[in-house]
């Protein structure tokens, strides 16, 4: 870049968006910084880009130096922050941009909308139905969002609900993936199906939603006759046969995820981030039905063929890990004296020394999350069928409300332990 270039204020900020969108977070940040006088849009490039490379947290940090320095905050300002507290997903962080934020600016629907999907993915659902019944005329954008945070909430009738009330000529493609991906979180099969047949225009995402819904609910042979439809005009899809797969592990049915593993291998080589997916989720199979020798030899033959690293999952680098180890150890042994069993069937490796049931299923990390604060938990998988069932009892135990957001949705715990997901997730 010439000399004379590298003091033009649009030109750096079309830089550091370039290079936030290429994932270059790092020089990004060396271009902000090496500027001396920052007005909005500098602001905005850099916490968009956290937004985009899944660092959301930093936004949180910018967006003080922006009030230090007394910055004004435009509208622009606000959804992109409010797009961070969507994507870390904490009540307290939500509460505290939300006391900032001026009512006028409250008022734009933009931001509406944005406040709608940041309620819902916080679990703060309530909140969320205020901000749409604020809302005189309702476009796609917020309809869209309050189906989607229905959904995301466990709350597949009130999701269906809205969509039917919602005019039919406001109806997009994300519209019926939001309603449909919440029938498949609530077993809503007949809803599902009917709004399905419905669609006019079905989408690559809208039938992999609909697959999503079917094996979730173990309706194989109809989820596979999609695949086989979809696959005679185009091109075949790995999110369809991930969400079969998926559904399979659940069921436990070695035999069809072994089918779908290898139908995977063949028609995507190279995809090896979801082959390594379903690696984990065919071995957790075998090790589920006590086959922990096959799970091992699978495992340790598929890494080695498709080239990838193996990680570790516990962690005891936390500077509170001694507490929240002893805490958990409390905890077991309330759970036990309330008459809960630890079902090795999610253990997905032989025990080893001086190893048992419970410490290898207590140390996942919405448990060590939980066994710190108690109230909310955001992760980046799907909870396991333990945790789930653990989390259940921990709300039950100390008479708490306990939110856990994963990779794809959110669940809560009730003090009489109950989750909003109905034991289905």
């Amino acid at each position: 870049m010439p000399d004379n270039y590298r003091t033009n204020i649009i030109i750096l900020t079309s830089a550091m968006d370039m290079l936030m969108k290429f994932g270059d977070v790092e020089k990004a940040e060396s271009i902000f910084r090496s500027i001396k006088r920052k007005d909005a849009n500098i602001y905005g490039a850099l916490m968009n880009g956290y937004n985009l490379n899944d660092e959301s947290w930093k936004c949180f940090k910018i967006f003080e130096e922006i009030n230090k320095n007394n910055i004004v905050v435009d509208d622009i300002i606000w959804n992109i922050i409010i797009g961070a507290c969507s994507n870390t997903a904490m009540l307290h962080r939500c509460q505290y941009i939300m006391d900032r934020i001026p009512s006028n600016i409250q008022r734009n629907i933009q931001i509406q909308n944005s406040l709608i999907d940041m309620r819902g993915k916080c679990g703060s659902i309530e909140n969320a139905k205020s901000v749409f019944n604020s809302i005189d005329d309702c476009g796609t954008i917020t309809y869209n969002a309050m189906i989607n945070a229905f959904g995301l909430n466990g709350m597949g009738s009130q999701a269906v609900e809205l969509y039917r009330q919602m005019p039919s000529n406001l109806r997009d493609r994300i519209s019926h993936i939001s309603v449909l991906n919440a029938c498949s979180h609530s077993a809503l099969l007949h809803e599902a199906r009917t709004i399905f047949d419905e669609i006019p225009v079905k989408s690559s995402s809208i039938i992999t939603t609909t697959i999503d819904c079917l094996s979730r609910l173990f309706v194989f042979d109809e989820a596979q006759k999609l695949i086989d439809d979809y696959e005679k005009t185009n091109i075949p899809s790995i999110a369809m046969y991930m969400s079969l797969l998926s559904g399979a592990r659940n069921d436990r049915n070695s035999n069809l995820s072994e089918k779908i593993y290898k139908r995977m291998k063949t028609l995507f080589p190279n995809e090896k981030e979801s082959l390594a997916s379903g690696v984990v989720l065919l071995s957790s199979i075998y090790s589920s039905l006590g086959e922990h020798e096959q799970a091992k030899n699978f495992r340790s033959n598929q890494i080695k063929e498709l080239g990838i690293k193996r990680l570790k999952a516990h962690d005891h680098s936390h500077p509170q890990s001694t507490e929240t180890y002893a805490k958990i150890g409390r905890l077991k042994s309330k759970a036990i004296e309330y008459g809960f069993i630890f079902d090795s069937s999610w253990i997905t490796r032989q025990l080893n020394e001086n190893e048992t049931i419970e410490s290898v299923l207590c140390v996942h990390s919405e448990i060590l999350v939980i066994a710190l604060n108690f109230i909310q938990v955001a992760k980046n998988l799907r909870v396991c069928g333990h945790c789930h069932e653990f989390t259940k009892i921990i709300a039950k135990i100390e008479q708490c409300d306990i939110v856990v957001r994963d990779a794809n949705r959110i669940h809560h715990f009730y003090p009489a332990g109950q989750c909003s997901c109905q034991d289905h997730f």
